[in-house]
């Protein structure tokens, strides 16, 4: 996808990537983590395995997103149900007690819907065609009593035997601070020791799901917002849903605004989860017209200032705009941002410790200076 125009500072002719990369940032400084100190209770809890399978199907138990796909194959799944009906030991389940009193999965997705398709009768999802494998136990040795069976096909002692059979979950639940359950969030990100790590945002997204989060992605498409990024794909560490996050928790906020911006977001994402709030319904009502407003007046790519895109410029420009929602004119802004970049304050504010809290303050201060009528 390529656009034949130049921006009206003089650019030579852009192209907006379409290429699967990764969003490419200009390098932030100054965001080290603060400690923070949460009351946190760990306690055991026995499930029999029907009712594991029930709460699946009531909603009770939660997967994250990025924990989505059963990769287990028939003959794993098969062993652990043999495990059961030879009384074999096996490994807890850690679930994550959510304010809703919902259980999310920290670790264990394997063997709960192992439990539960085998019950069901059914191996795995449905495929394209919409079938799904009938789940009879493989793997075991023709030797075994319960070689080749589905659930069905055990006598009904050993359907209550699999039935009553007992799984322990390790609960973990947060019990202060009081309406700061971030938690899970910190909990997430230790425990993200897998090959390919887990971005801020992605666990966002697991532990703080919700309709904001769905509001979130959604708007990440505007085709205004891939022009002003540079980037017509989504990035698949979703850094591009982040600074989205990052504008929306800084509207209104700005003089309340404490560092580190990992937790500052990870609080306006917990805040606003339902999505229903009049701050989200008014940020996504303008969010259209704030993104047209910078690409009519300074086309694609308007905070690639010094090369890679600049998230400390972008958020304090859409900051002021959002705030000064129908004040601005486009003209005004158009010359007014001009300015702003010849300004070397503004330059130091976003090269060096740029969320600091004073920094982003005086770096929305400036902006307001410049952009207001």
């Amino acid at each position: 996808m390529t656009y034949n125009c130049a921006t009206n500072r003089g650019r030579m002719p852009y192209e907006i990537e379409t290429e699967e990369l990764p969003l490419e940032f200009e390098d932030e400084s100054g965001d080290e983590d603060v400690p923070m100190s949460y009351d946190i209770a760990t306690y055991p809890s026995d499930f029999t395995l029907s009712g594991i399978s029930q709460m699946w199907k009531d909603g009770d138990i939660s997967i994250p997103d990025f924990q989505r796909e059963f990769v287990w194959n028939i003959k794993q799944a098969s062993l652990l149900i043999d495990s059961f009906l030879r009384g074999l030991p096996v490994p807890p389940v850690f679930f994550y007690i959510g304010d809703d009193n919902k259980n999310l999965v920290i670790d264990g997705q394997q063997r709960i819907l192992s439990v539960v398709y085998f019950i069901e009768g059914y191996f795995g999802p449905e495929g394209i065609q919409g079938k799904r494998q009938v789940f009879r136990l493989k793997g075991l040795g023709e030797k075994s009593p319960f070689w080749n069976r589905r659930f069905v096909d055990l006598g009904s002692t050993d359907q209550r035997k699999l039935k009553q059979a007992v799984l322990r979950a390790v609960n973990i639940k947060q019990l202060s601070p009081v309406g700061n359950s971030t938690s899970a969030y910190h909990i997430f990100e230790r425990l993200n020791t897998g090959g390919t790590p887990l971005t801020s945002q992605e666990i966002r997204n697991c532990v703080f799901m919700g309709f904001f989060s769905n509001q979130l992605k959604a708007a990440n498409k505007d085709k205004n917002w891939r022009l002003i990024l540079g980037k017509a794909q989504i990035d698949r560490h979703q850094k591009d849903t982040e600074i989205l996050l990052r504008v929306f928790a800084l509207v209104g906020n700005v003089d309340s605004y404490e560092k580190p911006m990992k937790e500052f977001l990870n609080k306006a994402m917990k805040e606003n989860q339902s999505g229903d709030s009049a701050r989200v319904k008014r940020f996504m009502n303008r969010l259209p017209d704030v993104l047209e407003m910078i690409i009519k007046a300074h086309g694609p790519k308007p905070f690639h200032i010094r090369g890679p895109l600049n998230a400390s410029a972008l958020d304090s420009v859409l900051c002021v705009l959002f705030e000064n929602y129908g004040k601005i004119t486009q003209n005004h802004f158009k010359t007014g941002y001009l300015q702003l970049l010849k300004d070397k304050t503004f330059q130091r504010y976003t090269q060096k410790g740029t969320t600091d809290a004073k920094t982003v303050q005086d770096r929305v201060a400036l902006v307001r200076k410049y952009l207001m009528p």
